[in-house]
C-alpha cells in the first residue's frame, strides 16, 4: 500500500540545505564541510545590496572553484513578493541540475530551518518536483551563538522563549513581554530602537543585550542599550530581553 508519500529518483541528484552557522567557520559542522566539499554545486542566495554572500564567505576555505560551480541567487530583502519570485525561479533552476543527477548543496548562514531563504526553495521543490531527495544538515544560529557570546542562558527549566524576525512598535514588545520570559528580536533596527525607548516604562530597563554579527572579528557585545547608534545596526544583529 502506498503511504502517499513520492519515492525519491535514484537518479537524480540530491539537495542540501546546508547551515554554515553564524560566521565563525569553526562553527562549521563537520557533516557540513563533507558535504560541501563533495557536491558539484553550490548554491549561494545574496542580497540585492550585497556586494558578496556572507553564508559564502564563511565556508569559501572549504570550496574548491575549480571543481565546484557556484550558482548566485540575488534577492531583494524588502520585496516579499519579488524574493518569492526569486525563489520560485531559484527552485526551478535547482530543479534541472538535479534531474541530471548532479547533487547541489544550498547554503544558509545560522540553520536552514530558522527565518532562512532556504525555507521557499524547499517549499517549492516539495511541492512541485516531490520525486527529488532533500537531506537538510542543520547549523549554528545566530540566536545561540548571540546567547553563547553574551554569556546569557536563554531559558532554564519552565520558560519560555520567543523568536521575533522584527518588532514595529511597543504595542509588539509589550505583548511579547507579557507572554514570555526572554525574547529575541532579530535584526535591529531603527523603529525598533525607538521602541527599547521605552522599555524603562515596561520595568525591562538594564535587561536586554544587543549583540551584533557574533563569532565574526565586527562581533561587538552591548550591555547597555543606551549607548547603541546607527552605526551599531547590522542586518545580522539582535537583541536579548530577559524579563
Amino acid at each position: 500500500m502506498s503511504s502517499g508519500t513520492p519515492t525519491p529518483n535514484a537518479d537524480y541528484g540530491c539537495l542540501y540545505g546546508v547551515g554554515v552557522g553564524p560566521g565563525d567557520p569553526e562553527l562549521v559542522t563537520i557533516k557540513a564541510r563533507r558535504v560541501l566539499q563533495s557536491v558539484p554545486i553550490i548554491c549561494v542566495p545574496q542580497s540585492d545590496t550585497s556586494q558578496d554572500s556572507f553564508a559564502l564567505s564563511i565556508v569559501r576555505e572549504f570550496i574548491d572553484t575549480d571543481r565546484q560551480e557556484i550558482l548566485r541567487f540575488g534577492f531583494p530583502t524588502d520585496d516579499a513578493e519579488a524574493a518569492a519570485e526569486v525563489w520560485e525561479t531559484a527552485a526551478e533552476t535547482l530543479a534541472g541540475r538535479l534531474k541530471e543527477g548532479q547533487d547541489v548543496a544550498f547554503i544558509t548562514e545560522g540553520d536552514p530551518m530558522l527565518f532562512s531563504t532556504f525555507s521557499y526553495v524547499l517549499e517549492s521543490i516539495r511541492a512541485n518536483y516531490p520525486e527529488i531527495a532533500v537531506e537538510i544538515i542543520p547549523g549554528v544560529s545566530s540566536v545561540m551563538a548571540a546567547a553563547a557570546r553574551a554569556s546569557v542562558p536563554l531559558v532554564t527549566h519552565g520558560q519560555r522563549l520567543a523568536i521575533l524576525p522584527a518588532v514595529y512598535g511597543i504595542d509588539d514588545l509589550r505583548e511579547a513581554i507579557a507572554n514570555y520570559d526572554t525574547i529575541v528580536l532579530m535584526k535591529v533596527n531603527r523603529v525598533l530602537l525607538d521602541a527599547l525607548a521605552n522599555l524603562e516604562s515596561l520595568g525591562l530597563a538594564g535587561k536586554g543585550i544587543y549583540v551584533r554579527r557574533a563569532t565574526t572579528d565586527r562581533e561587538r557585545v552591548v550591555q547597555d542599550l543606551q549607548q547603541l547608534t546607527e552605526e551599531d545596526l547590522d542586518y545580522f544583529s539582535l537583541l536579548i530581553i530577559k524579563r
